[in-house]
């Protein structure tokens, strides 16, 4: 039986990437764990930082899901830093439904940083140029799509839309995994993949 996870999301290509993103990590788990999320839901990060508002898409979350599941949030972290805005935004979210199983990660300083923190093994593909280097902090650039753009062949440019989802499904984890705010979602998204899978039969 599967396992449900539902998410709130800030940007149309999260829509798509972050259960690709989910997905991924749940094939690690030996057996793959089964999972089912449901269709993310999108809210601009400006409007879930007001008062009331992450606590309104987490409660609509919470309703989506049919059986037992958790909540997954991924959210940008733009200029803030994400150790001193994650456990606020994590205290609310919980507040609606402590019952549920939530997580909350702000990606420093966007999702895109971890593709660009892998960049290598996206070499050749994707409009990248088969010889090409991730910078040494990859979080501390600003525009980061910007950045992905300057790397492309061809003309191309960045599409969050079309290239966040493509990125999400090849990017290695081993290098992103040097970035801390990697880490730290692929810590969260393994620890409810691990505690929603306990007990279900094999």
């Amino acid at each position: 039986m599967p396992i449900q996870i539902s998410c709130v999301v800030e940007g149309h290509g999260d829509v798509e990437a972050v259960p690709i993103l989910i997905r991924r990590i749940a094939g690690e788990f030996q057996p793959p764990v089964d999972v089912n999320i449901q269709p993310p839901i999108r809210t601009p990060k400006s409007r879930l930082t007001k008062p009331g508002e992450l606590e309104r898409a987490v409660d609509f979350a919470s309703r989506k899901l049919t059986a037992p599941g958790a909540v997954f949030v991924l959210l940008d972290s733009d200029e803030d830093c994400p150790g001193q805005v994650g456990p606020a935004l994590l205290a609310r979210a919980q507040s609606v439904r402590n019952d549920l199983l939530v997580a909350v990660v702000l990606a420093k300083c966007e999702f895109e940083s971890w593709f660009i923190a892998s960049v290598e093994s996206m070499a050749g593909q994707n409009g990248f140029p088969i010889q090409i280097q991730a910078p040494l902090d990859p979080e501390s650039i600003r525009g980061a799509k910007e950045w992905l753009t300057e790397q492309m062949q061809g003309g191309r440019t960045y599409s969050p839309t079309l290239d966040q989802p493509a990125l999400a499904r090849i990017f290695s984890f081993d290098l992103a995994l040097r970035t801390g705010s990697f880490s730290k979602c692929h810590r969260e998204v393994s620890r409810i993949l691990s505690a929603l899978s306990e007990g279900q039969p094999q």
